[in-house]
């Protein structure tokens, strides 16, 4: 029964907005888009909580927002690390191993509404103000994001073309936000006047139009350094979205994997990402 339930929860919610729309498209919008927002996994687990514990740094204060730090020190260049959706610090601890083994200096964040971090609500731009927090306090000389933080780096990066960072990693990280919107109004089955909606809502909040909101033009003046890794058969951030960023940032290498997953843990992908900073 409450398979059943979650299953046709989508669909329910895609009914409500397009009811309510018929009275306030507005408001339609709003509740779409806090929706679309709500963090609901990636609080810290039981299995991950001893390894974050001993990494614990500093609670930063940003937005009305307390996040969470994490440092393991080392004498090299600063690493900064930014996990993607529903995820948290955690999801590094492969790639830490291999960074502190060269003995580079690691920090890394829980973002808003994720792993010890406060709040519910998470978006791009929101994570791109902590992002920018971040670099300003801890000065890192790289950058590496999975999935949305990906996105969000270069989206920071289009608007801050931070001069101390000298190279951005990016692991299966979506491109287009129209393709995520499009993705999420299949799911709920809302229709094309709650859509329009949306867009509306989302450019009178932040200022820029859904179609523009892509990470393949926030590097066309990227100066920096960038690798791409991309799994193929990636199932939550389509493949092509890579391409479209490589295609479009000069500076950047593209490792393309099949079979690999979203997650993309592997061991030698890590010393790939290692051997790439060194370089």
């Amino acid at each position: 029964m409450k398979k059943t339930f979650n299953r046709l929860l989508p669909k329910l919610y895609g009914t409500y907005f397009n009811m309510l729309s018929l009275f306030s498209k507005k408001r339609a919008a709003q509740k779409a888009f806090d929706l679309f927002c709500t963090v609901r996994k990636g609080r810290v687990l039981p299995q991950q909580s001893d390894y974050l514990e001993k990494a614990k740094y500093s609670v930063e204060d940003i937005l009305d927002h307390r996040l969470q730090t994490y440092h393991w020190p080392g004498n090299k260049d600063t690493v900064l690390l930014i996990h993607g959706w529903e995820s948290n610090s955690f999801r590094w601890r492969n790639l830490i191993a291999k960074l502190r083994d060269a003995d580079y200096n690691v920090f890394a964040f829980d973002a808003p509404a994720h792993g010890h971090s406060s709040g519910k609500i998470f978006y791009v731009p929101l994570y791109a103000d902590c992002l920018q927090h971040m670099i300003k306090t801890f000065n890192p000389i790289h950058l590496i994001g999975h999935s949305i933080g990906g996105m969000t780096i270069l989206y920071n990066q289009s608007k801050h073309s931070h001069s101390e960072v000298e190279k951005i990693v990016t692991i299966g990280s979506p491109s287009e936000f129209h393709e995520i919107l499009e993705n999420y109004q299949k799911l709920l089955g809302f229709n094309t006047r709650v859509l329009k909606a949306f867009e509306n809502y989302v450019f009178e909040r932040f200022g820029f139009h859904v179609q523009d909101f892509s990470s393949s033009k926030f590097v066309e003046n990227n100066t920096k350094k960038g690798l791409l890794l991309h799994d193929e058969l990636d199932a939550l951030a389509p493949f092509h979205a890579s391409e479209k960023v490589h295609a479009r940032w000069k500076g950047s290498q593209f490792i393309r994997t099949r079979g690999l997953g979203h997650s993309m843990h592997q061991d030698h992908l890590n010393t790939q990402i290692v051997d790439f900073l060194k370089s």
